[in-house]
This record gives C-alpha cells, sequence and structure tokens, in this order.
C-alpha cells in the first residue's frame, strides 16, 4: 500500500492581498507615524520601543581609551603590590621607601578599580561607561594633586615626577572628553 500524500498547503490569498494587508496593519495599529514620529513595522516594536534611540553612539576611540585604562590600571596595581619599593622609587627618583604597606594598600585599591575598568570596557550602558570615566577623572586628578603637595613638601623634582604630573593632566583631560562625549544627546536626522 502506497501511502497517502496529504494535500499541498495552500497560501491564503488574503495575506498576498495588498488592500487586505493594509487593513489588518490598520486594525493592528502599526505602519503609521506615532507621537514621536516613529513608523512600527510591527505591534511587537511598538510595545517594546525602538532600541535604536537606546544604543550608544561611540564617540571614536572610547574603547581603545577604555582598554589603555584597564592595562594601566592593572599594571600600576600590580607593580605597587609586588615591587613597591620600585613603584616609590620610579615616581619619587631616589627617594627612600619609610613603609610598603601604604604602597601595597595603593596597589589593592587600583587593583579594584581596574576590575571595574575591565568590566566597563565590555559593556554597552552608557550611564556605566560615563561613571568609569569620571572615576578615572577623579582619580587622575587627586593622584595630580597629591603628587603636587608631596613635591611641595619634599622638594625632589626629578624628570620622571614631572612626566608623572604632565601624563595625570592629560589623562583627566582625555577622560573627561570622553566622558562628555558618551553623555552628548544624538542628533535628530
Amino acid at each position: 500500500m502506497a501511502a497517502k500524500q496529504p494535500p499541498p498547503l495552500m497560501k491564503k490569498h488574503s495575506q498576498t492581498d495588498l488592500v487586505s494587508r493594509l487593513k489588518t496593519r490598520k486594525i493592528l495599529g502599526v505602519g503609521g507615524e506615532d507621537d514621536d514620529g516613529e513608523v512600527h513595522r510591527s505591534k511587537i516594536s511598538q510595545v517594546l520601543g525602538n532600541e535604536i534611540k537606546f544604543t550608544v553612539r561611540e564617540p571614536l576611540g572610547l574603547r581603545v581609551w577604555q582598554f589603555v585604562s584597564a592595562v594601566l590600571f592593572s599594571g600600576i596595581a600590580v607593580m605597587a603590590l609586588a615591587f613597591p619599593d620600585q613603584l616609590y622609587d620610579a615616581v619619587f627618583d631616589g627617594a627612600q621607601v619609610t613603609s610598603k604597606t601604604p604602597i601595597r594598600l595603593y596597589g589593592g585599591a587600583l587593583l579594584s578599580i581596574s576590575l571595574i575598568m575591565w568590566n566597563a570596557l565590555y559593556t554597552a550602558e552608557k550611564v556605566i561607561i560615563r561613571w568609569t570615566l569620571l572615576t578615572e577623572a577623579c582619580y587622575f586628578g587627586v593622584q595630580f594633586l597629591v603628587v603636587t603637595a608631596t613635591l611641595a613638601e619634599t622638594g625632589l623634582m626629578s624628570l620622571g615626577t614631572l612626566l608623572l604630573l604632565v601624563s595625570r593632566l592629560l589623562f583627566v583631560a582625555i577622560s573627561i572628553y570622553y566622558y562628555y562625549q558618551v553623555g552628548r544627546r544624538p542628533k535628530k536626522a
């Protein structure tokens, strides 16, 4: 016995009929413009909203800066934890370390901040990116002030210290630039 073949599926003509499709879309309330001037292609996009307006328009070089910051924070943290004498000597050329504990605590704090930086590198949320950039700017600004005050107290000035101060001002400027660029509202087309 041969198996009986089911009849071929027939396509409904009402779905291909343009007038019928337009009537269906009108009943569903899709296809026309809403109050914001957006045209929704489906009821789902109308209910959930258009995800394009929530995506972050990233400024050029933002992810590179986040990566460089994460590497910088991690590298200095490891150096402060493992080699506190060498880190202090690199910053304050030739000065002796009285205690390694504060430098290691500094390394632990930097390691914690670096974990936040690494996580922010993989997020697309505007608020998290802005908060990490603000954290960086505050950190570099406070570090600039602390190193400047220490130099005023000790009177020791070296090329390494000057490079540190200039780099911190540059890093503050870059972080603030990206902070404001990420926070800008996109221009309406």
